[in-house]
């Protein structure tokens, strides 16, 4: 099975884990706390199982990162080459407060690259899917998948949009986005939960996505393949493309996500 066949399985198979977990939503779930303190419900760990069986059923020989199964060895995930990056449930604190805002991550990793990432909202089955290599596409329950792309600038009649998290923040990321309010004009700020902030500017709602706050590798992994596919780039603050190195931590940098060719681009550098 080659990446495109091997994709294209895993967005079945995420639409598959949002049906488990569609039952616990708006249902007053039992909230406990992990040891960093991040909230996880029935609903996260259920999709997990969905998702971990359905990998090993797919390609046994890769192994399996999840938010819900992360105390592997720095040693072991050393030795990986491929291997499969997952957050069962991005969002569980929008989950929790009934919102729609929550997602499926499923990214493939290599050496370090994501070869493809797939993003899928269980309340209304939307995909997002994409790769590098492999373009990008969203698709709607029960239609055809269409192709997206980001935009390289504003709209004549519009702002710069900035896709900014309504929960996370930061004075750096604050200070940023002062900065390139001076350089291209008034901002457009769009918030959204979870992996949505990536997939708005895959599919050419927004410019530009600072993201100056903590986040885990699982956070980002699936949506950055759908950006990169989309014509887009993830990078960190030193210029370089955003990677997913087997270390200690499975905390992220802080990164920017934009249009590859974009004609402001210089422009964020000179703030960074």
């Amino acid at each position: 099975m080659n990446d495109q066949q091997l994709m294209h399985e895993v967005v079945k198979l995420a639409a598959v884990a949002g049906e488990a977990i569609l039952p616990f939503w708006r249902a007053d779930v039992a909230v406990t706390a992990k040891a960093d303190d991040s909230p996880v419900t029935a609903a996260d760990l259920a999709a997990h199982r969905v998702i971990a069986d359905g990998l090993a059923a797919l390609a046994p020989q890769i192994p399996v990162l999840s938010e819900e199964d992360c105390n592997i060895p720095l040693a072991e995930r050393q030795g990986w080459t491929r291997w499969w990056l997952v957050d069962p449930l991005d969002g569980t604190k929008e989950f929790i407060a009934g919102s729609e805002e929550f997602t499926v991550n499923i990214a493939l990793i290599e050496n370090g690259e994501v070869v493809f990432g797939v993003v899928a909202m269980p309340t209304n089955g939307r995909c997002y899917f994409g790769g590098r290599h492999l373009g990008a596409w969203r698709a709607e329950a029960g239609a055809d998948a269409l192709p997206i792309q980001v935009r390289n600038e504003p709209p004549v009649d519009g702002r710069f949009t900035v896709v900014a998290s309504r929960r996370h923040s930061s004075p750096e990321q604050e200070a940023l986005l002062a900065g390139l309010g001076d350089s291209v004009g008034e901002l457009e700020l769009a918030n959204i939960g979870s992996s949505l902030k990536f997939c708005l500017l895959a599919e050419g709602s927004a410019d530009c996505y600072p993201r100056l706050a903590p986040t885990s590798q699982w956070d980002t992994a699936a949506a950055q393949g759908v950006v990169e596919g989309a014509g887009g780039e993830v990078i960190g603050l030193d210029g370089q493309p955003f990677r997913y190195p087997a270390r200690e931590s499975l905390l992220n940098p802080f990164f920017l996500a934009l249009p590859a060719n974009a004609a402001w681009r210089e422009a964020v550098f000179d703030l960074i």
